[in-house]
């Protein structure tokens, strides 16, 4: 299952973007207003949880500077990456899509599609505020 955020533009140039994407404490500032639980558990993971929904824990899984960085979930339970594609669209200015992936079977897809969507939306609309 593969869901995308719209691209929205961000008031940073692509190498500051991609250096707070992958300090993971900044993502405490992204989630959306029900998120129940953040913490970093090590400098390059964290464990977050949305109300009604299961806690996830994501690690930094690759960063190619600066244009890509990619965080995976810890656990095998629910294998998915969260992709930040960062494109420079001038000096001080640059554009990030967010890529959630994961392999799901139907009836799991079905359920986590739409909070996944409105998750990383979130994500996206809150990383335009910066």
């Amino acid at each position: 299952m593969k869901l995308n955020s719209k691209r929205v533009t961000v008031q940073k140039s692509a190498d500051q973007l991609c250096e707070f994407l992958t300090d993971v404490k900044n993502f405490e500032g992204l989630m959306p207003e029900n998120t129940s639980k953040f913490e970093v558990i090590r400098d390059n993971a964290f464990v977050f949880g949305l109300k009604g929904m299961p806690e996830i824990a994501l690690e930094l899984k690759e960063v190619v500077k600066p244009n890509k960085v990619v965080l995976g979930a810890i656990s095998d339970k629910l294998p998915f990456t969260l992709t930040g594609d960062i494109r420079e669209e001038s000096e001080n200015t640059s554009s990030v899509e967010l890529i959630f992936d994961g392999e799901f079977n139907a009836m799991m897809a079905m359920m986590i599609k739409s909070p996944i969507t409105k998750f990383i939306e979130t994500l996206a609309t809150n990383l335009e505020k910066l």
